[in-house]
Parts: C-alpha cells; sequence; structure tokens
C-alpha cells in the first residue's frame, strides 16, 4: 500500500484577497458559518484579531482566528476543508497558532467548541486543552450547548498544559 504525499504545508497571515476562499471553507464546515463581511471586519477593523491560513501546494485548505486580550487568546474559529480533514493539518495549524499566541505575549488560550463536536474535542484534549465549563444554548442553529476549553501556553520547548480561567 502506497502512501499519499502531502504536499508543502505553509502558514500565513489571512489577507483580504483569500476572503473567497474563505467564505467557501466556513460554508462546507459550518451549519451557521460567517458571512465573507464579518472575515473582513476581523481583518480590517478588530485590533485584537489575528486570522492564519493554512495552504497546502499555496492552496488554502483551513484557517484559524483569535483575539489577544491582555495575555489571553480566544480562539474565533478553526476549519480545515473537508477534502483535507484527517491528514493531521488541523493538529498542525492549531500549533502554529497556539506558538503565534505566545509570541505574542499569550499566556493562555480558550475556545468554546460543540457537545457533538467529539472529533475536535478529542483534538483540543491531544493539544493539552481542558474543559472547564459549559455555555447554555451557545449554538444559534440548534441551541446547542458548548464546551469551554482551556490551556496555558508555556515556551516552545514545554508541553501545553490545562488551565482554568476565571
Amino acid at each position: 500500500m502506497s502512501e499519499k504525499r502531502e504536499g508543502a504545508v505553509t502558514f500565513r497571515p489571512m489577507e483580504l484577497l483569500d476572503l473567497t476562499r474563505i467564505a467557501e471553507v466556513e460554508n462546507l464546515s459550518f451549519p451557521t458559518p460567517w458571512p465573507r463581511k464579518a472575515f473582513y471586519n476581523e481583518l480590517v477593523l478588530n485590533q485584537f484579531a489575528y486570522y492564519t491560513v493554512v495552504c497546502v501546494d499555496g492552496e488554502i485548505v483551513g484557517y484559524c482566528g483569535f483575539w489577544l486580550i491582555l495575555d489571553e487568546a480566544h480562539i474565533t474559529n478553526v476549519a480545515i476543508h473537508p477534502d483535507y480533514r484527517g491528514r493531521g493539518l488541523g493538529k498542525r495549524l492549531l500549533l502554529h497558532v497556539m506558538q503565534l499566541a505566545r509570541e505574542l505575549g499569550a499566556t493562555s488560550m480558550t475556545l468554546e467548541v460543540r457537545v457533538s463536536n467529539h472529533v475536535a474535542q478529542a483534538l483540543y484534549e491531544q493539544l493539552g486543552f481542558v474543559r472547564s465549563g459549559v455555555r447554555k444554548a451557545y449554538y444559534t442553529d440548534n441551541k446547542e450547548d458548548a464546551i469551554i476549553m482551556w490551556v496555558t501556553l508555556h515556551e516552545q520547548d514545554e508541553q501545553p498544559t490545562s488551565h482554568i480561567g476565571n
């Protein structure tokens, strides 16, 4: 059995020219996708926002955004195009974003995840995130609860550990 070779994987800041592809990935990934204008506003108007794209052979296949407020990074969204899932790209993207947040002064990172999204929860736990609470009826499409997860960000040579937010 031959292994499928993964193309060159790169990370870079999201740009306005990326929004058509970002909207495509967003629409394929979420039942209630953010509109293109929301990403535009994040890139142009939100001084706390940092968005990264992951590319395979130069093609955008995913993205992750976070807000940095004081020393806390809050992941707003993360998605990988369905055709590229299961290849470790989400993990690589999150590790890249965690390092970026560290470099920008973050000491912890948080996110919300649907209670039904067990695949994402397993990935976050693998990266050191721990459950710290629930937001009842957080998702507007079906009133599903969200699990709040936190991780403490350490220097690059250390493993992330859990952090329970206030």
